[in-house]
């Protein structure tokens, strides 16, 4: 596999996983809801304390994307 072929399938996996991460943000997000709206607010705000960290790697994720793909 040539170096710029190793680039293209990373960049590709990343993207996947971002897919996924942003999937799963979504997912908490709507659980956040409903156990707020059950009365659970302290879990609810754990879970969107949760969803700052997926952001933050999200951002992460769509960094290293950009260097593998330019670069």
């Amino acid at each position: 596999m040539t170096s710029q072929n190793q680039a293209v399938a990373m960049a590709d996996a990343l993207t996947l996983l971002l897919q996924q991460q942003h999937g799963i943000a979504a997912a908490v997000e709507d659980l956040a809801k409903w156990v707020a709206s059950q009365g659970g607010s302290v879990a609810a705000d754990n879970a969107l304390v949760a969803l700052e960290g997926l952001d933050l790697h999200s951002q992460a994720l769509i960094d290293a994307i950009n260097t593998v793909r330019v670069g």
